[in-house]
């Protein structure tokens, strides 16, 4: 069995290089937006079934006595039953669209949309590892407990290439109870809007928050412009770009509204995010949607 050819093994190095150098950085973002909240614990501890001790309590009648600790009881003359704390068989999955148009900044100051949808992302899964949650990626990793999952999340979310230049949201498959997808959400609405109806349908609860660069909610262009999209497929010149503003506001605002009505239709949530604003008014919603849902 031979390896791959020199030319191909030099471009996964390449890559693999590419992606170390980026991961730390991503994930110190993620730590330090996840450290500004200071949540602390989620408030979950109820007893039920699970595997982390809660408390002990005095054994009531109907506790069997497998329920009981010996051990704890030998200490006085009450026996005690070894509570555990309540843990939903249920997960939360992520989905960070990282498709061509995802990569576009229209300043150097600013981040790309990509970047930005990566941090929350990662951020948002920290705080709920951090609190005990399962978290995966929708249609890819799959959800675990612990904080070491968000090396893996991280480098697998780094490592998706997209040719196409709009993200096809993915179906959750699963036992994940709450979804959060994270996207520009300027292409085709089909995919999204199944993938939201099958999870809907068995029950999953979710929230859509879209990221666009400002430029993309202003339009101020003037005069003879090109517009092509990040992939290269799709291309546009117009003479005088002042004409189609208010048709293109008028086509953004159309869309906003389709997701907004989309998520009410379903007991979703919707957030519109800007790439120029800070990251923790994001991360604060997507946290507050999230853990408030599981509770």
């Amino acid at each position: 069995m031979t390896g791959p050819a020199p030319d191909l093994r030099a471009d996964l190095r390449l890559q693999a290089q590419g992606l170390g150098y980026a991961l730390p950085a991503l994930l110190a973002q993620a730590s330090q937006l996840a450290a500004a909240l200071a949540f602390g614990a989620h408030g979950r501890r109820r007893a039920g079934a699970g595997d982390e001790f809660w408390q002990y309590r005095p054994a009531q009648a109907g506790d069997s006595a497998g329920a009981i600790d010996w051990r704890r009881s030998a200490r006085g003359d009450v026996p005690f039953v070894r509570e555990r704390e309540w843990q939903a068989r249920s997960s939360i999955g992520i989905w960070a669209d990282g498709a061509q148009s995802m990569h576009f900044a229209s300043d150097g100051a600013l981040p790309q949309k990509a970047d930005r949808a990566a941090v929350l992302a990662l951020a948002l899964a920290l705080m709920l590892l951090r609190g005990g949650e399962r978290v995966g990626l929708i249609g890819g990793a799959p959800a675990k407990a612990g904080r070491a999952h968000l090396g893996p999340l991280a480098a697998e979310m780094m490592a998706q290439k997209n040719p196409q230049d709009y993200g096809q949201a993915e179906m959750a498959g699963g036992t994940a109870s709450q979804l959060l997808y994270i996207s520009d959400f300027l292409g085709p609405m089909p995919a999204l809007q199944t993938a939201m109806m099958q999870a809907a349908d068995r029950g999953a609860r979710g929230a859509l928050m879209q990221i666009l660069d400002p430029i993309e909610e202003n339009f101020p262009f003037t005069g003879r412009v090109i517009f092509q999209s990040i992939g290269g497929s799709l291309s546009h010149q117009t003479q005088s770009a002042a004409d189609l503003r208010a048709r293109y506001i008028e086509r953004l605002a159309q869309r906003k509204d389709e997701l907004l009505h989309l998520s009410r239709s379903l007991g979703w949530d919707y957030h519109l995010h800007h790439t120029d604003a800070p990251a923790i008014g994001p991360l604060i919603w997507a946290h507050g949607t999230i853990s408030g849902a599981m509770r």
